[in-house]
């Protein structure tokens, strides 16, 4: 950090709308999951993204594992995740570690989510599948969301191997797959590196070509530019790929060395933006400041 990052830092913080901050939870809650997780060495995206609503979802018995390691292929300008060097090797006790942590923590709703594992044969697809399995096997009443990667890189890329990838996973049945589209088509390149808006929306009409009774979602971050116009637009291209569930919420920056805010999106355009969304057919719409993939997953619509 050079000299003048921590007042850099500091004038950013202050300059975050108040709308933005909100207590993190009762820390018995957070230390519990903490605890667990930490003993077997597995990974949630709700503390590797600090993600603002870690305490809430807990307390509902809800939580986001983090498959195949902390550290991502690819290195997208938004994400709190570690980048910039070698994934570690995938563990294959890693199914019964997450399976053994939803029995223990009493979990009702468990979204499975992971890095970009561009230099894996299949791209952690069959480890997603395994996870599924072996949490089931243990926590029947369960249900389990997945939010996957493209499945794009990696040997066989391409979008047979794309189609293939997804097939396993949609064949395992999981109660609802997401896939964030993350912004609108004309920010992706300095948004998210390595990925592409078209790809994304191959990603949730393959899943609809396999099975259309799985619900599928996406997300938006607004706060790198965009326009009104370019959300709706994005939020119409996600319907002609019949995605059914959209959460909405704002880009924050988790450090300097990442994108700035452009813009602090207002409550109430987030409500509008819902409403808009709701009119446009999705079944299921969180649109707030501090909404994330896996807010209230487990709600039914």
């Amino acid at each position: 950090m050079t000299s003048s990052q921590p007042a850099e830092l500091k004038s950013e913080i202050m300059a975050m709308p108040t709308w933005l901050r909100r207590p993190i939870g009762k820390a018995s809650e957070l230390s519990t999951v903490q605890r667990i997780i930490k003993q077997r060495q597995i990974h949630t995206i709700c503390e590797e993204g600090r993600c603002p609503n870690r305490g809430e979802c807990y307390a509902q018995k809800t939580a986001t594992f983090l498959l195949m390691g902390p550290t991502c292929t690819r290195s997208c300008a938004f994400c709190q995740v570690d980048k910039g060097h070698a994934p570690m090797p995938v563990d294959s006790r890693e199914p019964e570690k997450i399976a053994e942590s939803v029995q223990l923590l009493g979990l009702r709703y468990v979204v499975l989510t992971s890095v970009a594992r561009d230099d894996l044969p299949d791209q952690g697809a069959l480890h997603f599948v395994k996870t599924m399995e072996t949490i089931r096997a243990l926590n029947p009443e369960a249900q389990i969301e997945v939010l996957t990667p493209d499945f794009w890189g990696g040997a066989g890329a391409g979008e047979e191997g794309q189609r293939q990838r997804i097939e396993m996973i949609v064949k395992a049945q999981p109660a609802c797959y997401n896939h964030n589209i993350e912004t609108v088509r004309r920010l992706q390149g300095p948004v998210r590196r390595g990925a592409k808006y078209d790809r994304s929306l191959r990603v949730l009409s393959l899943v609809k070509e396999i099975q259309p009774t799985i619900p599928t979602k996406s997300g938006l971050m607004l706060g790198h530019g965009e326009t009104i116009d370019e959300v709706i637009e994005t939020m119409a291209d996600l319907r002609n790929v019949r995605c059914d569930r959209l959460t909405i919420g704002q880009y924050m920056r988790p450090s300097l060395e990442h994108l700035p805010v452009q813009k602090y999106w207002t409550p109430k355009e987030f409500d509008e933006l819902g409403i808009i969304a709701q009119d446009m057919g999705f079944s299921h719409v969180r649109s707030a400041p501090l909404v994330r993939s896996s807010y209230h997953a487990g709600e039914s619509p």
